[in-house]
């Protein structure tokens, strides 16, 4: 299942300073955001091996996930709360505030044989996702 965590954050008269590092296995081969996405949805796959982490570095979003046994929902709404989801974790990111920028760190580089689109069989909590 996916992991919640919070960043190291050192707050000083000259600003906050969050710092990202031995959160997910290996090197960071990819970074990418998402902005402007709205209500629209992303994601909706999992991987054969990349692990992702996410922040929300403005503003808000939503993250369904569903690792085949426990399906769980997210909101990330503060820059400090990075999201580690495992190869196994198919996911939908949506509900994107009009100011949000969802940052993803991978440890993958893209590669379209690594994603797997079809989702785990629905339950209940997808299905008001969907929706």
């Amino acid at each position: 299942m996916p992991l919640l965590v919070q960043l190291d954050t050192f707050n000083t008269g000259s600003g906050n300073l969050t710092v990202f590092e031995k959160i997910i296995p290996g090197t960071i081969k990819r970074v990418f955001y998402i902005y402007g996405a709205s209500e629209t949805q992303r994601g909706g796959h999992r991987h054969h091996k990349t692990w992702n982490a996410l922040v929300c570095i403005h503003g808000s979003c939503r993250i369904y996930s569903n690792d085949g046994e426990k399906e769980e929902i997210f909101i990330l709404d503060n820059p400090v709360s990075c999201l580690i989801l495992e190869p196994k974790d198919w996911h939908i990111m949506d509900s994107f505030s009009d100011d949000a920028i969802l940052l993803v760190l991978s440890n993958e580089y893209y590669d379209k044989a690594d994603y797997i689109d079809e989702p785990y069989p629905l339950n209940q909590l997808i299905q008001t996702v969907s929706q």
